[in-house]
């Protein structure tokens, strides 16, 4: 029980620290997330991290920090692009039940699972797709139609500013979560961040709880239209990066 006192600590500081609200409610929405983690992640891999504490710091405490950009708290429509095991979008959609949120993954097992998963905690207001960020970004459906678009996803920026920049609509956002270490990456994309429309708005240092970790969001403004020819066909994005 002590244990659980400290996971319901972290995450109250950590929610606190985003001037958001927690209480029972979510609380136990993320214990019964971290438990279904585990074991959907002995059939399906979802994440390295299988250790709770770590769960709770490094996947959940880390997506909550996406909230230290002020903006995203007025924002309605969401798409999170490489979801994985459902970071950063579920943590989101749990601090904030109100946002609308797409998750999007080229994996259709995963999918599947994290469908399971939303089922199982209640969570109501998530939509889930399998598919390709290339090819729905093309899609009039979901091209330029999201208040903010966010990823966690392990790419390269300049990779994942063609995949992502093109789901956001003008005067929208693009938010990498990143690394302790991103400032070349971020110079190295700034070409690529401008032919997708997009401009550096802001490079914010998150602190996690209780421990030595700090990461980074990277966000983006949307300022122009997405050229039409963005993003490029399946397999040519991660082969041939607009640096």
């Amino acid at each position: 029980m002590e244990e659980n006192n400290s996971y319901y600590s972290l995450l109250s500081s950590a929610i606190s620290d985003v001037g958001l609200g927690f209480d029972e409610n979510k609380y136990n929405q993320f214990i019964k997330y971290m438990n279904l983690i585990k074991a959907w992640n002995e059939k399906v891999n979802l994440t390295a991290i299988t250790e709770d504490l770590e769960i709770v710091k490094k996947h959940f405490i880390d997506s909550i920090k996406i909230f230290k950009f002020e903006p995203l708290k007025d924002a309605v429509k969401v798409i999170d692009v490489g979801t994985g095991g459902g970071f950063p979008g579920i943590p989101m959609k749990i601090v904030k039940p109100e946002l609308e949120i797409i998750l999007l993954d080229s994996l259709k097992k995963r999918i599947n699972v994290l469908e399971s998963i939303l089922d199982d905690i209640g969570i109501k207001g998530v939509t889930t797709i399998h598919g390709r960020a290339e090819e729905f970004g093309v899609n009039p459906q979901f091209r330029e139609k999201f208040d903010v678009v966010v990823s966690r996803a392990v790419a390269n920026l300049a990779v994942l500013s063609e995949f992502c920049l093109p789901y956001s609509k003008l005067g929208g956002y693009f938010v990498a979560l990143k690394g302790p270490s991103v400032e070349s990456e971020v110079n190295e994309s700034k070409r690529a961040i401008k032919e997708l429309g997009g401009e550096l708005m802001d490079l914010i240092e998150v602190q996690i709880e209780n421990s030595d970790l700090k990461h980074n969001l990277v966000v983006i403004k949307k300022i122009k239209n997405t050229p039409k020819q963005y993003p490029r066909k399946a397999g040519i994005v991660s082969k041939k990066p607009l640096l």
